[in-house]
């Protein structure tokens, strides 16, 4: 028997016993990502491959189960709705079980940590799910982009740098961008770096160029612009660094692919209590609204009707723009009650600055509102 215990075994579901594939990157982008997958028998699952973050994929994996509804996925308790169970010593690299814990020198921690929904609770979870595909598929130009072209592998490949990025970049350049970004992939990083710039009409529209090369590249790797996403919002997070242009590029990436990315949606919520990313955060919500207003309905916008009396024009008109894209019908009479705001605000569009007033803004809003 104790020999029996050492031998390698694929891994296995612990409420049905089956075995389970090869966790996978899920499609729709998130914050914290653990590779997932799904059982036959219902049950989800994530793969930790140190075995040292097992409080966050817990709370991923229960997320992932719900369908992404974080809401309801907090209102949840276990045993009484949920089931949960883990496989320890899994070797990611060779999806198997490795009791000794080290397999060719190398050592291996990792877990899959499973949860089964009770099948109210997974049929409620069900529906959250069938809604949220029939508003992504009604949603006004929600479609993704058309697959970029395959590169042809025996073209000479240019190397990115930062004067060339740069270069590209003043010049509108998108096609050449895209290009540089399949052959170097440090071109997203260099166009990052053109962020740090004083002039938010700069900032502003070297955001949107990092939106469409990001929503390009993405439709075949995918990978390095969530990669992109991760870092934004760790620069968004250091306190010793000032987050110039972070908040726009998370934005632009996210209005240009809501299918995959619409996930971080909710997260630029956070930046809503900082005056230095507010503006920024409210243009954001703003696109994504544009394109699928269903992703900021999902959050606690409401949370955002106060800034409608704001001291800021800024911030009281882009808040009716964005609150008129999501028809947020529960403040119409606080919108209409701007229409005789003349304080002028800059709106960026497509990276590039236009002025308008908080009563045209009001004035538009109210039309979007009384059309749903």
């Amino acid at each position: 028997m104790a020999a029996g215990k050492q031998q390698h075994s694929r891994p296995w579901c612990p409420f049905c016993g089956v075995e389970v594939g090869r966790p996978s990157e899920t499609v729709q982008r998130t914050m914290k990502e653990f590779p997932a997958g799904r059982c036959q028998c219902g049950a989800v699952y994530v793969s930790d491959a140190t075995g040292h973050s097992i409080g966050a994929a817990m709370v991923e994996c229960l997320v992932f189960a719900c369908g992404d509804e974080w809401d309801l996925a907090w209102e949840l308790i276990p045993e009484d709705d949920y089931l949960t169970g883990i496989v320890e010593d899994y070797d990611d690299v060779t999806h198997q079980i490795c009791p000794k814990r080290n397999l060719d020198g190398r050592a291996v921690r990792g877990i899959l940590y499973f949860v089964r929904l009770h099948k109210d609770i997974a049929e409620v979870a069900a529906r959250f799910a069938k809604k949220k595909e029939l508003e992504a598929q009604t949603a006004a130009g929600a479609a993704a982009p058309s697959v970029e072209p395959a590169r042809d592998p025996k073209r000479q490949k240019r190397i990115a740098s930062k004067p060339l990025v740069k270069q590209l970049a003043e010049a509108g350049d998108v096609n050449a961008l895209v290009d540089l970004s399949f052959d170097d992939k440090r071109t997203l990083r260099f166009l990052q770096k053109l962020l740090y710039e004083p002039l938010p009409e700069k900032r502003y529209y070297v955001a949107w160029l990092i939106g469409q090369v990001a929503a390009r590249l993405s439709t075949r790797e995918p990978a390095p612009v969530a990669d992109m996403l991760h870092r934004l919002f760790e620069a968004c997070s250091d306190s010793a660094s000032m987050p110039w242009g972070m908040v726009e590029a998370i934005s632009a990436i996210i209005a240009a692919r809501t299918d995959i990315y619409g996930a971080f949606t909710r997260h630029l919520l956070n930046f809503m209590s900082d005056e230095g990313t507010r503006e920024a955060a409210l243009h954001g919500l703003g696109e994504i609204a544009a394109v699928r207003p269903d992703l900021v309905r999902r959050t606690p916008f409401y949370s955002l009707f106060p800034f409608l009396g704001h001291d800021s024009a800024a911030v009281r008109g882009l808040t009716v723009r964005l609150l008129g894209r999501v028809k947020a019908n529960e403040v119409i009479f606080q919108i209409m009650a701007l229409q005789q705001d003349m304080s002028e605000v800059v709106i960026y569009q497509r990276g590039e600055p236009a002025r308008k007033t908080v009563a045209e803004l009001a004035t538009e809003a109210v039309a979007e509102i009384r059309k749903a």
